[in-house]
């Protein structure tokens, strides 16, 4: 009997197809060619999907010890790799360069075989039945007969047993094996079931609450709150919002209300097959609904954590949520923040104290406060003088790590705190690592710790980190323009003109992106696009000091001079009001050329502890070989 082919492992990813066995690559069915050594690089990354493979672990793999140039070869397998997936080096879909350290494959895979399990032949145990008589005893032998067919009889089940062991084994293998390569997951909002609007915001919280205990799973990639709530009440198909957000399960479910009792479904669903992979009802007493809360989150996170990764699961932060009126302010604060306006700042403090008058012992209002406090006397918005912010972003990020060390958020305020407003470099780094530590999918701590990475002039990590917050909440448009800003940055300048055309397709109105592509404009040297722009941005959110000074800067590079110096003297007289805007008003100077009253506004703006990071900028380029800037450079503590 011919024996069975064993199965040859494939695993896919995007719309190719890679056979680790036979070292095949196909594209929709079709050979793609691919040397030896590339394919087996490219297996060493798809073994380990979203993980960093060192340059010495493929030395040490794929390489002799006697080859000379490593490096060469190693740059000409990746080469070939991204040829022949149609990637890119600056804009990677599946391979990611980690500058001096080594390679990462970004995409999701999944493995599946090529054969599936056959039955085995289970014999045919009638046939035993039909051979005993009616008393017992097993035709023409006696005893002998019955001895004999008795052990076969006890062969034959001990067999199909084992067959059926074999089996059932074999399709929980490929159970889990299929599971385990789910590495995305977007958590819909909850249905609120109950009939009554005000349970909205405890259906919001269940939601908000499986997000964070999901995001500690370092095995997921899990989609931020932000875009995962844009899809509440819609009724798009789960394939078409698992494309929308590039996940490979989703997690849904119900919140019912019914007297004193509440009960919480939720299920998790492979998509778009549709395939439901586990799924609980859990019930409680409304008076403790909070507690309940935490407990099926908990229970929820450990359940997917068991199921995704088939190991023993590790035990998951405990969540604090606050009363209804507390995280009702916290979420409103949020809402304000993220809009990324003056008047949206403002309003978001008057929430989140709000939130902390309503449950003192709530970290999360301390950290939304913080965050709202530091952007608040960022250079982009001057809402409030940094000496006055400063302090009081400082102040919330420590008492919420006080309240709440595990939070994830709370770090990443702490860092962003220490980062603006003290120029700490090396505690913000170390907050912002151990924000990531706490919680992987976190994407505000990987935009934030990449704008740390631009400021300390690591701007290829930095790229790197903007881009996974990106992919962590694809619909946010603040980190889609902060992707933009550190191609900007960089003088990627192309590339940032696509991924701001890519934010403003998403919103045509939001103001941030106009702003940042009359940046990339006016580097561009397009002057009346810049300036059209800029006014855009201005008509939108109204006047702010980084939209005013760089209009006026890109007034001064196209000669129209009277118009910047007139835009200088009037954010000269207002002056009193935010120590903000010294920094900007020293860009005009740059632009005007003025390299003297450039230097003159930022020893201010340094007095005042402005934002660093604006010093990154490409229109302070003139200024890097000034002996005074240089030095100012290495007072903050960015000097080479």
């Amino acid at each position: 009997m011919d024996q069975p082919k064993p199965a040859s492992r494939s695993v896919k990813f995007g719309l190719f197809a890679a056979d680790l066995h036979s070292c095949e690559l196909t594209k929709q069915g079709k050979r793609i060619p691919l040397q030896e050594q590339p394919f087996r690089l490219l297996a060493m990354l798809l073994e380990r999907p979203g993980e960093l493979v060192t340059r010495e672990e493929v030395r040490q793999q794929l390489w002799p010890r006697t080859v000379v140039d490593f490096d060469h070869g190693l740059n000409k397998a990746i080469s070939k790799i991204r040829d022949a997936l149609g990637d890119s080096a600056e804009h990677p879909r599946f391979v990611e360069t980690v500058a001096r350290r080594g390679y990462r494959f970004l995409a999701d895979v999944r493995e599946e075989s090529d054969q599936k399990p056959q039955p085995a032949s289970l014999g045919r145990p009638a046939e035993v039945v039909q051979a005993v008589s009616a008393d017992g005893d097993i035709g023409p032998g006696g005893a002998l007969a019955r001895s004999q067919a008795r052990r076969s009889l006890v062969l034959r089940v001990a067999c199909t047993a084992a067959v059926l062991l074999l089996l059932a084994s074999a399709w929980e293998f490929n159970r889990q094996r299929s599971v385990a390569g789910i590495h995305s997951v977007a958590v819909l909002p909850l249905a609120n079931l109950s009939g009554d609007a005000s349970q909205e915001y405890f259906a919001d919280g269940m939601t908000e609450e499986l997000i964070t205990q999901l995001g500690q799973i370092g095995a997921l990639r899990v989609i931020s709150r932000t875009s995962a709530m844009s899809y509440k009440n819609t009724r798009k198909p789960l394939a078409d919002i698992a494309r929308e957000l590039d996940v490979q399960a989703v997690v849904e479910g119900s919140v019912l209300h019914m007297g004193d009792r509440v009960r919480i479904t939720t299920q998790l669903i492979r998509v778009p097959a549709d395939e439901h992979l586990w799924a609980h009802s859990y019930e409680g007493s409304f008076h403790d609904a909070f507690a309940l809360q935490n407990e099926v989150s908990q229970a929820v996170a450990t359940q997917i954590q068991a199921t995704v990764s088939g190991s023993e699961p590790t035990l998951l932060r405990k969540a604090k949520t606050a009363s209804p009126d507390a995280y009702e302010a916290y979420l409103k604060g949020r809402y304000f923040w993220n809009k990324r306006d003056a008047a949206g700042l403002k309003k978001a403090i008057d929430y989140f104290q709000r939130a902390i008058d309503a449950d003192p012992g709530y970290a999360p209002a301390y950290s939304g406060l913080a965050d709202a406090y530091a952007m608040a006397g960022g250079w982009e918005y001057g809402v409030l003088p940094p000496d006055e912010a400063a302090p009081r972003a400082k102040e919330a990020a420590r008492k919420a790590v006080l309240l709440d060390p595990t939070l994830s958020e709370a770090h990443t305020s702490l860092a962003f705190a220490l980062e603006t407003s003290a120029w700490d470099w090396g505690g913000a780094g170390s907050e912002y690592r151990r924000a990531l530590e706490l919680n992987p999918s976190y994407a505000t701590a990987h935009h934030w710790y990449g704008y740390y990475l631009i400021t300390v002039g690591r701007n290829d990590e930095a790229i790197t980190e903007l881009r996974r917050a990106e992919s962590l909440d694809p619909l946010s448009l603040i980190i889609s323009a902060g992707v933009a800003d550190a191609l900007y940055i960089a003088h990627r300048l192309d590339e940032a003109t696509r991924q701001l055309q890519k934010t403003l397709d998403m919103d045509r109105n939001f103001a941030m992106a106009h702003y940042q592509m009359g940046q990339v404009l006016a580097q561009k040297r397009r002057f009346d696009d810049s300036i059209a722009e800029f006014q855009r941005a201005i008509e939108l959110s109204g006047h702010s000091a980084a939209f005013d000074a760089n209009l006026a800067y890109t007034y001064a590079v196209s000669q129209r001079t009277v118009e910047a110096r007139q835009v200088a003297r009037d954010l000269e007289n207002l002056k009193p009001e935010s120590g903000a805007i010294d920094a900007d008003i020293a860009l005009i100077y740059v632009g005007l050329g003025d390299n003297d009253q450039a230097m003159y506004w930022l020893e201010k703006a340094y007095e005042s502890r402005f934002e660093a990071v604006m010093l990154a900028r490409p229109q302070f380029d003139s200024l890097r070989r000034d002996p005074r800037f240089s030095n100012l450079l290495g007072r903050i503590g960015l000097g080479t």
